[in-house]
C-alpha cells in the first residue's frame, strides 16, 4: 500500500483551527503502519465527547463546536479519518472500503483506550461511529448523530439497481450543477440510490475534486454574479477559483490530487444498493442497536435534503432513543458543525448532563 503524508506546511495559518496536533500509529491486517490526527482539547477529566466528520471534510469541521463544549467542561477528542485531513492518505481506490475504514478507526480507539464515551457523528462520521460502536460497545455511554444514517437496503428493485450501475458505469460525469439539482430533489420522486449516484459517480470521475470550492459555495455563498464567475472558472479547469479562507482550509490537506483518493473513493463505498459488500455487516448493526439502550438522540437539520427523514427509524427502532428530547437543528444545512456550531454543542451538553447519573 502506497501511503501519502500531507506535509505541515499545508496547515500553516489556518484561521480559527488553534488546536496541538495527536498522533497515533496504527497497523492495517498487511502490517502496514498508518499515522492517524486527532484533536484533545478540554479538561483531561472531563466527560469524553467523540466527533467524528464524514465526507469530504476533516477536523477542521469541528473548530466553532469545540469552544463551546471545553467551555462547559467537556473533553473533545475530534479524529481525523485515514484519507482526510492530518491523517495519513492511502493512494489507491481499494485500499478504501467501509470495512477498512471502521477496522482503522476502531484500532485508533482502541490504542487510545477512550471509554465512558459520548460519540457525536455526522454524514461518513456517522455511518462509521456507528459501526464501531458496534464492535466496542464497552467504550461508549451515550450516542448522538446528525445527519447521517446506518444505510440498510437489501430490497431495491432489481430495475432500480440495474439504472444505478448502468449510470455509474456509462454516463457522462455530471456537472456541478447537475449534481446539485439531483441532491437538491433526493427527497421527491425516484429512488434516493439514484439521486445519489450523482455524488457518487462526481467524487470518483474528478480526479482533482475541487473541495474547497464546493464546501465554500455551499456554506458562504457569494452574490450571483461572483457565484456564476467562480462555476464558469471551474468549468475551465481551476479547481479552487478565487479561493475564500474556508475554501483553502477545506484544500489544505490534499496538495495535489494524487492526495484525494479517500474523498473520491468513500462515496462509492455508501451502502445504497442490494449489491453492496457492507450489506451483511449493516444488518449485523442495526440487530445490534435494536437491542441498544443506552441514550441515543438524533439532531437532524431541517434543511438538509439528503438525510431529511433518517432519523426516524433510529427513534422507532432504538430502545436509547426513547423519551429523549430529540432535537431539529434550525438552519443546519448538511454541515450543522459550520452552520449551527452553538446548537450542535447544547444538545451534546445536555444529554451528558441529564444522563450522567445513568
Amino acid at each position: 500500500m502506497k501511503i501519502l503524508r500531507t506535509p505541515d506546511a499545508c496547515f500553516a495559518d489556518l484561521p480559527d483551527y488553534p488546536f496541538a496536533p495527536h498522533y497515533t500509529t496504527i497497523s492495517t491486517d498487511a502490517g502496514e503502519q498508518i499515522r492517524i490526527h486527532h484533536l484533545d482539547e478540554g479538561p483531561a477529566d472531563g466527560p469524553v465527547v467523540l466527533c467524528m466528520h464524514g465526507q469530504p471534510v476533516w477536523s477542521y469541521l469541528y473548530r466553532n463546536v469545540i469552544p463551546h463544549l471545553t467551555a462547559a467542561g467537556m473533553r473533545v477528542i475530534a479524529p481525523d479519518l485515514v484519507g482526510y485531513g492530518k491523517s495519513d492518505k492511502p493512494a489507491a481506490r481499494e485500499d478504501y472500503s467501509y470495512k477498512r475504514q471502521v477496522d482503522w478507526m476502531g484500532r485508533w480507539l482502541t490504542a487510545n483506550d477512550l471509554s465512558a464515551i459520548t460519540f457525536f457523528g455526522q454524514d461518513w462520521g456517522g455511518l462509521i461511529g456507528l459501526r464501531m460502536i458496534v464492535e466496542h460497545p464497552q467504550r461508549f455511554d451515550r450516542v448522538v448523530i446528525s445527519n447521517t444514517g446506518l444505510p440498510y437496503n437489501p430490497d431495491v428493485p432489481e430495475a432500480v439497481v440495474r439504472a444505478v450501475e448502468a449510470f455509474r458505469a456509462d454516463a457522462p460525469t455530471p456537472s456541478l450543477l447537475e449534481l446539485q439539482k439531483a441532491l437538491g430533489s433526493m427527497g421527491s420522486s425516484g429512488h434516493p440510490a439514484q439521486k445519489f449516484a450523482y455524488w457518487q459517480k462526481w467524487c470518483w470521475e474528478t480526479e482533482d475534486l475541487p473541495i474547497g470550492f464546493f464546501m465554500s459555495m455551499m456554506l458562504q455563498p457569494p452574490s450571483k454574479p461572483v457565484q456564476l464567475l467562480k462555476y464558469l472558472m471551474n468549468r475551465a479547469g481551476v479547481t479552487s477559483p478565487l479561493p475564500t479562507d474556508i475554501a483553502r482550509a477545506y484544500d489544505a490537506p490534499y496538495p495535489d490530487p494524487s492526495y484525494k483518493m479517500g474523498p473520491r473513493a468513500m462515496p462509492s463505498q455508501v451502502p445504497t444498493l442490494p449489491t453492496s459488500p457492507s450489506l451483511d455487516a449493516q444488518r449485523r448493526a442495526w440487530e445490534f442497536f435494536e437491542a441498544f439502550d443506552k441514550p441515543f438522540l438524533c439532531a437532524f437539520a431541517d434543511n438538509d435534503p439528503v438525510t431529511r427523514g433518517g432519523e426516524a427509524a433510529f427513534k422507532t427502532r432504538v430502545p436509547g432513543a426513547r423519551g429523549l428530547p430529540h432535537t431539529t437543528i434550525k438552519g443546519g444545512g448538511h454541515f450543522v458543525q459550520e452552520n449551527a456550531p452553538e446548537q450542535v454543542a447544547q444538545v451534546i451538553i445536555d444529554l451528558i448532563r441529564s444522563t450522567r447519573s445513568t
